[in-house]
């Protein structure tokens, strides 16, 4: 019976958690801070890196907790949670950096229509 309490107060604790770093989203993304959102590094907004961050976060805590990872060897935990974070990361890069040349483009279109 303690098992289940354990078991029940684990799934009650990263409930919390993962509605914790939710409201934090949610509430940067209806408030947009000034600093956060014309602030740009590597392409984008600090705003943006901060959703793909807590994102990541929650991608990874719901797979160490919910897939049971925790309870895997350290090198098959190693070898399912790199690479994905990794192509996360490879298609975020792109898509900001794909994103930003086709506002690019966009731009230069825009100019010539005037003339």
């Amino acid at each position: 019976m303690s098992h289940a309490k354990s078991h029940t107060a684990l799934i009650w604790k990263v409930f919390a958690f993962l509605s914790l770093v939710t409201i934090v989203e949610v509430i940067l993304g209806i408030n947009k801070p000034d600093s956060l959102n014309l602030t740009n590094v590597l392409g984008t907004s600090v705003l943006n890196w901060i959703f793909l961050i807590l994102t990541l976060v929650k991608a990874y805590g719901i797979a160490w907790y919910f897939m049971h990872l925790k309870d895997e060897k350290t090198w098959l935990r190693r070898s399912i949670v790199w690479p994905v974070i990794f192509l996360i990361c490879y298609l975020a890069f792109f898509v900001l950096y794909e994103g930003q040349a086709l506002g690019i483009i966009d731009a230069s279109w825009i100019r010539w229509s005037y003339y």
